[in-house]
């Protein structure tokens, strides 16, 4: 998740300001951003280091979410599982959160050593929002066309209950929330 000291550097801005000073912190994740902002944080982000960085699709936050390469192991709730009892090892969400965001990188990393995928703050997508996404599960490609003004939010929050966490989870927005950051993609080019 990009954190408040990562946005400052790149936007020169401080948007969890209108929010309870709990929530901030430099290593804390960045809140309070639109899916817009966040766009323009890519942008930004990809001028000064000459690198592409973007949103990720809701397929590709949900690959990385998961990771599992091999499409014969079975599908979880949870990237560690289906016990719930083992969320708050992985994620800040309602029973342990003390109602604010934590620190980025404090809970046990994914198998692609990612952290807070779960939890924290609700992360944008690239993509407009649909019932579902059937079209772009076997593919990396977002789902850009607008059937509504909602940008898809994954991952669940600090406010979030356990079901909101699970892996597959989805939501839309098209606002800015102090459950909302993001995390940033850069795509892999071969050689």
């Amino acid at each position: 998740e990009v954190t408040q000291a990562q946005w400052e550097a790149i936007m020169n801005s401080q948007p969890w300001e209108e929010s309870d000073q709990k929530f901030w912190g430099d290593r804390k994740p960045v809140i309070n951003v639109s899916w817009n902002d966040a766009v323009e944080f890519c942008q930004k982000l990809s001028t000064k280091t000459g690198k592409t960085f973007k949103l990720p699709s809701e397929a590709q936050w949900e690959y990385a979410c998961r990771a599992v390469t091999s499409h014969q192991l079975p599908v979880t709730k949870y990237y560690f599982g289906d016990d719930e009892s083992q969320l708050g090892d992985y994620a800040w969400y309602d029973q342990n959160s003390d109602n604010q965001t934590h620190p980025v990188g404090e809970k046990t990393p994914n198998n692609f050593g990612l952290y807070d995928m779960m939890g924290n703050v609700l992360e944008w997508c690239e993509d407009y929002y649909h019932e579902n996404y059937n079209d772009a599960l076997n593919n990396s490609n977002s789902l850009l066309n607008n059937p509504s003004e909602y940008r898809v939010l994954r991952g669940g929050s600090w406010f979030s209950y356990s079901v909101s966490c699970r892996s597959a989870n989805r939501a839309g927005s098209d606002g800015r929330l102090y459950v909302i950051g993001f995390r940033v993609f850069s795509p892999f080019r071969g050689s």
